[in-house]
């Protein structure tokens, strides 16, 4: 069995579940459909992203997957606590799974295995074959030799709690904590009055991390913090890419058409990839030529482009990841969360002025002198300076 469309799209993750939404609403004529393996789109995920970091159409439009937001949150460090009054967002993969599935009908097939695909075909693992004009691949983070790259890997954990919290916006950063050997930080998001997701977070080197050491670091947390945990409603695992330096024509030779994660757009120091995917799915809803020849090289300037503007904070990582050692990493981001709020934000959306990155290296330097020059001195391809 044959099926034909214009748009065959890869995964039903955030990057080609925005796509789809956008193709729906700019281009309902197109015949567009989304494939997962998985029995839900979004799979198990918690997206966030700051108001500043889209524009006040993107808002619009994204509004419908936003499940809570908060008027500003707090970060947490040793010598440092702070209100940043910028507004906070949250898209949970239970409310995207929800609206694409409203919004998308027929076009979204799930419990679907891909056995092979082309730039203009997929084999599922039924036999059926689906042809179309072009395919896209939004099936998540591959790991490639032409990135260097270090991981903010995390458990979170979703409770009920027996009394009520008393936050009134999210922690992004708690840094007051026990390091372990990296920079660690808990994350919480207040759900409901009763209701938290604490995740334990840990800039690494590798993607490894000890579930159960994470597992007992939140029910730590919560006991210092006097929360009561209840019960345990879910819990996610995540290890997103932080990329340290690369080579970007190698990383993207001979690739496919791909998006998200997939194609290497997310903020590089934060693993924050909706944003992005936001942009480029209103670029890619806005065109009229879907076909292999014109839609590759369209993600591949626009990825590229993302690439060149994300090399200062690709520097900035260096640093932390490279010049820092684990257990002080934390006095690079304590020092950053002191900067003016407007700058922060800035950083945040990937729109840093000269004077912004100016402000950031001036004073001392919270890393040794020496490690810091090297580490802004490794080579793009990924390699380290020489001692």
């Amino acid at each position: 069995m044959t099926s034909q469309y214009d748009l065959l799209l890869l995964g039903a993750g955030l990057a080609n579940g925005l796509l789809a939404l956008r193709l729906k609403a700019l281009q309902p004529q197109l015949r567009v459909l989304v494939l997962d393996a998985h029995a839900h789109a979004g799979g198990n995920h918690t997206w966030c992203f700051h108001e500043e970091d889209l524009s006040a159409a993107q808002h619009q439009w994204i509004a419908p997957l936003v499940a809570h937001r908060w008027p500003h949150y707090e970060v947490r460090f040793p010598a440092l606590t702070r209100q940043l009054n910028s507004g906070y967002f949250c898209v949970t993969s239970a409310r995207f799974d929800e609206v694409l599935r409203a919004t998308l009908g027929d076009a979204l097939r799930l419990n679907q295995t891909v056995a092979s695909s082309g730039p203009d075909h997929v084999q599922l693992a039924s036999g059926e074959v689906l042809r179309a004009r072009a395919v896209i691949d939004g099936r998540g983070y591959q790991p490639d030799a032409a990135l260097q790259i270090g991981f903010q890997s995390f458990v979170g954990q979703e409770w009920r709690l027996s009394q009520p919290h008393q936050l009134e916006g999210p922690i992004l950063m708690d840094a007051a904590v026990d390091q372990q050997g990296g920079y660690r930080f808990v994350y919480t998001l207040p759900l409901s009055p009763t209701r938290l997701l604490i995740e334990d977070t840990h800039y690494i080197n590798d993607a490894s991390l000890a579930t159960a050491q994470a597992r007992q670091n939140i029910c730590d947390y919560a006991t210092r913090q006097g929360w009561q945990l209840e019960t345990l409603l879910r819990e996610e695992r995540g290890a997103l890419p932080i990329t340290l330096a690369g080579d970007f024509d190698r990383f993207w030779h001979h690739r496919a058409p791909c998006v998200g994660l997939r194609a290497g757009l997310f903020h590089p120091t934060t693993g924050y990839s909706l944003p992005l995917a936001a942009t480029l799915a209103d670029a890619l809803a806005a065109e009229a030529d879907f076909s292999p020849e014109a839609l590759a090289p369209r993600i591949h300037r626009f990825a590229q482009a993302a690439w060149r503007k994300q090399g200062f904070f690709r520097m900035l990582n260096r640093m932390l990841f490279l010049a820092a050692e684990g257990d002080r990493r934390w006095r690079v981001m304590q020092r950053f969360y002191g900067l003016p709020e407007g700058l922060i934000a800035r950083f945040y959306a990937g729109r840093l002025t000269l004077a912004d990155r100016a402000r950031i290296l001036s004073g001392k330097p919270p890393v040794p002198v020496l490690a810091a020059l090297q580490a802004i001195l490794t080579h793009p391809s990924g390699r380290r300076a020489s001692r």
